[in-house]
């Protein structure tokens, strides 16, 4: 009973705040905000929202890699780049070997499998031996691998004329164009055009498939497991789970996640950027996560949706008002400010979720 008269005497408000979190209801109310200010300022309302709806399906993959590993304790993963590696070596492979259009985007994803699998494993089995100092160590993979990459695009035997540099014939080049390839293979399907808004439903779709196979993963008797595991290894072990091998399993998970997450990041942007492109790519996608209401050892389907829509929200819409109010193009300053300090803000949060 008196559970129940706290929660009356607290209100819809009150109840309001505590399930949604004071932090994400100021940073909802803050892009809202942004959002009415947008047409007093010049701003057109429904391109913004386009470019907001845009820019989630890109990145929602991304975030949605966080999942596995949270879930079995191994924390949020900062070696995202490896995966991202994974499928930036499966977007040059496939257009290497000459697919075109939606079929170079099929074997992307096949051809970046295996190397997602094999770098998943090596990350996986590295992270089981430092148990505890998971996120530090996988930030330090993370950074050295595209590193070890930058030097490597330079000397891989690509010979297609749309990818290498044109005089020196070997080398790839910084940024490679898509025309031709899977440039907006998935937000072309299906879209939905209404004056000035636009909505890639098939983006959209491929996300909404692949966040639904998670939450029908999670639900398995693996999936369990995983839980477990993340939320006590020693339980876990005396019920007779294999940790290392949950843990293992969720890694290669992830890593898989981000070599499509790229892919899709890819098609929306519709360029291949290498060299250091991957370098900080694990910020933004750690950041929304945790905006989004999940801790170092829970997460949810719930918390990639409304992280992502929060961070790319913000990245968006925040230089756009600025710069209509101000009458300035300091639109990448701006980003990189907005940016920034909600990574930072973020990661402040880190041992915060959901109640």
């Amino acid at each position: 009973m008196g559970e129940k008269t706290m929660q009356k005497e607290k209100g819809w408000f009150g109840r309001l705040v505590e399930s949604y979190g004071l932090p994400r209801l100021i940073i909802t109310a803050f892009l809202l905000l942004l959002l009415i200010l947008a047409p007093f300022v010049g701003a057109d309302l429904p391109t913004q929202i386009s470019n907001i709806i845009a820019r989630f399906s890109w990145n929602g993959v991304l975030v949605l890699a966080m999942v596995p590993m949270v879930h079995s304790g191994c924390g949020l993963n900062f070696g995202l780049p490896l995966g991202i590696i994974s499928g930036l070596l499966g977007a040059t492979l496939s257009i290497e070997f000459g697919f075109t259009g939606a079929l170079s985007f099929v074997m992307a994803i096949l051809i970046a499998t295996p190397f997602a699998l094999v770098l998943g494993c090596v990350y996986g089995w590295l992270l089981n031996k430092i148990k505890g100092g998971e996120m530090m160590i996988a930030t330090y993979v993370g950074f050295s691998s595209v590193s070890l990459m930058c030097m490597m695009w330079l000397v891989l035997p690509y010979h297609s004329p749309n990818m290498v540099w044109g005089l020196a014939g070997k080398g790839l080049r910084t940024t490679i164009s898509l025309e031709g390839y899977y440039s907006q293979v998935l937000a072309n399907f299906l879209r939905i055009r209404i004056g000035n808004l636009t909505i890639p439903v098939g983006t959209l779709l491929f996300f909404s498939v692949l966040a639904l196979a998670m939450w029908a993963f999670l639900h398995t008797k693996t999936g369990t497991a995983m839980t477990a595991v993340g939320s006590n290894p020693t339980f876990a072990r005396a019920a007779g789970i294999n940790v290392d091998k949950i843990r293992l399993l969720s890694v290669v998970m992830s890593t898989w996640l981000a070599a499509v997450g790229i892919l899709v990041y890819e098609q929306g942007f519709g360029f291949v950027q290498l060299y250091m492109a991957p370098f900080y790519m694990a910020l933004p996608a750690v950041s929304a996560i945790l905006i989004g209401g999940a801790s170092v050892n829970k997460a949810t389907i719930l918390n990639v949706i409304i992280g992502t829509i929060l961070f790319q929200g913000i990245v968006t819409m925040t230089p756009t008002v600025m710069n209509n109010m101000i009458h300035m193009d300091m639109s990448e300053v701006i980003r990189i400010i907005a940016s920034n300090g909600m990574i930072l803000y973020a990661l402040t949060r880190k041992t915060e979720g959901s109640k």
